[in-house]
């Protein structure tokens, strides 16, 4: 063993050095030897738009008409989304929205049905 700390991020043990960082080939995670890892670092929590704490598989509901890009489509204050994903990046959510199809919302725009 080459006495060098697991991944943080995804726990996989074939870490290497590269200068003053560490770097684990399966993820991409780069980090310092004295960077301390923090307890939930890859959790976030996502909140809708009055506080409550979202889940996967929670069902929300659209609180502002939001226009679909590309298309004339709308999706209209009060529509119900089910079954939700959250996912990291800009929207923070994932579903699908009966009519439309497979869309990304942000989590600012619902509220928790």
């Amino acid at each position: 063993m080459s006495g060098l700390p697991k991944c943080p991020k995804c726990g996989s043990e074939y870490t290497y050095e590269d200068g003053a960082l560490l770097v684990c080939p399966e993820c991409a995670h780069e980090w310092s030897r004295d960077e301390e890892p923090a307890e939930g670092e890859g959790e976030r929590v996502i909140h809708d738009a009055n506080g409550n704490v979202l889940n996967d598989g929670d069902s929300v509901t659209v609180i502002k008409d939001l226009k679909v890009k590309g298309t004339s489509a709308v999706v209209k204050v009060g529509t119900k989304v089910r079954n939700i994903r959250l996912v990291d990046g800009d929207h923070d959510i994932d579903c699908k929205i009966a009519g439309i199809g497979a869309m990304q919302l942000k989590s600012e725009f619902v509220k928790k049905a």
